[in-house]
């Protein structure tokens, strides 16, 4: 199968289209001429995009093969970009079953290509020694290429890029610590790539040669180890040269619970990453370049993908972020509509107050909350809920914000994801903080006339068992403080930034 006969309306999938590389994936497709179809267990999370109107959406999980089936209609080129790893124990039984189900309805359905995004394993090393992670990756890769479908898997190491795991690991490790005592995988070697070489060798597999079915090691020009990471990054960013002393006794464990303290990457993904860091990550082969040469100046080295990262960063232009995906042990069951709801105690806290603002300037106040511009009350208590959280092994407060102004549906939200925005009126956040059952917190503006508003506030929480009681009634003393200060500073802030206009007095006549 040549270009040409993939170009002509050629439809693709892409599973993991609300994650980090499968969001920016999608418009690189539709920049070469593809029609790209989306595979996604919450189509909701794709609605904000600026190319959700260009796609189609089907609703449906790697897990369940009816949906896969029904997915895989018409279509030309699969990109297989998830794994289970955010669902915790037993992801890799999980990553099997899904893998299998992926490439027997590929198959069925006539596919004739797919395109898998892998880890890159260190050459020489027993697939038993492996950290789970890759071992899992590595085993996902063989199932599609036993499929009976021609399959393309790019097996990366560190990839560099506004918003990725790794980038924000390197990032927030260099700046937080100036002196830093790290665990001996710092002298590991790397052979890191940039997320734009990523992007175009995965639009470029879609028309790889028909009897291509196999592994191609990708990277960028640079082979560096985690600490020579570190140093150039404190270089490009302009930062004092960091002190770096390596220890041997920080086990992945204990070293990715050393990440999670001081970075925004949680525990619970920072161990992978942190394991997959044991052996030396480099490139043993580049076919792929003999199919998909790359142009001039390409593939980026480091040094330019940091500062077009942080470039990104900077100007607020981070189009996905790691945390675009869900984390371990988030909750995901949707906010019960019924007031009436059967499905057992459901608490309500509810604020309302009304503004000395038009419902533009409270809105906006609203979708900027959370990030640097915190949660409007008591800070310490949130700054504490978020310590609890992350000892717990959860996401606390650190993941801040994608956009510092403008939020969509599925983005996180320091400790909250974003689960329903009506521009102008309502914001509804769904909790991923490790809680003894689900909780959500909506924010509505209203209009009340003559450019005045009417802010309303609503916790809700719906506990489970008898520790979800003793929750929700032992933490409801402080939610006067909590809850009550935030609608009042929420409702303060939009009347200082948009006061309203003082009536003239009218002078009588003499």
């Amino acid at each position: 199968m040549d270009g040409d006969d993939v170009k002509g309306g050629a439809r693709c999938l892409v599973t993991g289209g609300t994650g980090y590389i499968g969001g920016r994936l999608v418009p690189e497709l539709l920049a070469a001429g593809y029609r790209v179809r989306c595979l996604a267990r919450s189509p909701g999370k794709l609605r904000d995009h600026p190319w959700a109107g260009d796609i189609e959406v089907a609703h449906g999980d790697v897990t369940d093969a009816g949906s896969v089936a029904e997915a895989m209609r018409d279509v030309d080129v699969a990109y297989y970009l998830v794994h289970a790893l955010v669902t915790g124990a037993g992801f890799e039984k999980t990553d099997r079953e899904a893998a299998r189900i992926f490439g027997e309805q590929a198959r069925a359905a006539g596919v004739k290509r797919i395109v898998y995004l892998g880890g890159l394993t260190p050459q020489g090393v027993p697939e038993h020694e492996l950290s789970p992670h890759l071992r899992s990756r590595a085993e996902v890769g063989r199932i599609l290429m036993d499929c009976g479908v021609p399959t393309a898997v790019l097996r990366a190491a560190v990839i560099i890029g506004s918003g990725s795991a790794s980038f924000e690991m390197l990032r927030y490790l260099t700046e937080r610590l100036p002196v830093m005592v790290t665990p001996s995988w710092v002298h590991t070697r790397i052979q890191p790539i940039a997320v734009r070489d990523v992007l175009r060798l995965l639009v470029g597999s879609a028309h790889l040669p028909a009897d291509v079915n196999r592994t191609f090691d990708i990277g960028g020009p640079d082979v560096l180890t985690y600490r020579e990471m570190m140093v150039r990054y404190a270089e490009i960013a302009g930062l004092p040269r960091r002190v770096i002393l390596p220890v041997p006794v920080l086990t992945p464990t204990l070293s990715s619970h050393w990440v999670g303290l001081v970075t925004p990457v949680p525990a619970s993904i920072a161990r992978p990453l942190a394991e997959s860091l044991r052996h030396e990550v480099v490139c043993h082969e580049r076919d792929i370049e003999g199919y998909l040469p790359y142009p001039p100046g390409r593939p980026l080295p480091f040094d330019e993908s940091v500062r077009l990262a942080l470039q990104r960063v900077r100007d607020a232009q981070v189009v996905t972020r790691w945390t675009s995906a869900s984390v371990p042990g988030a909750p995901s069951d949707p906010l019960p509509t019924d007031p009436d709801w059967a499905g057992g105690s459901l608490y309500t806290d509810v604020r309302e107050t009304s503004v000395d603002a038009p419902p533009e300037a409270l809105w906006r106040v609203v979708e900027g909350v959370g990030g640097e511009n915190g949660w409007y009350s008591f800070p310490l208590a949130w700054a504490l809920r978020g310590w609890l959280d992350r000892m717990a092994g959860g996401v606390g407060l650190r993941r801040g914000r994608r956009d510092a102004q403008r939020l969509r549906v599925g983005d996180s939200l320091d400790f909250w994801r974003v689960e329903e925005i009506v521009p102008g009126r309502l914001l509804r956040l769904r909790a991923e903080m490790r809680l003894p059952g689900l909780a959500w917190l909506e924010m509505y503006v209203e209009p009340e006339g003559t450019g005045r508003s009417r802010y309303r506030q609503r916790a809700l929480f719906h506990p489970h068992g008898l520790l979800g009681q003793a929750y929700w009634w032992g933490v409801s003393p402080f939610h006067a403080v909590v809850f009550g200060g935030m609608a009042r500073n929420i409702a303060r802030a939009a009347a200082t930034t948009a006061p309203l206009p003082r009536r003239r007095e009218r002078t009588p006549a003499r």
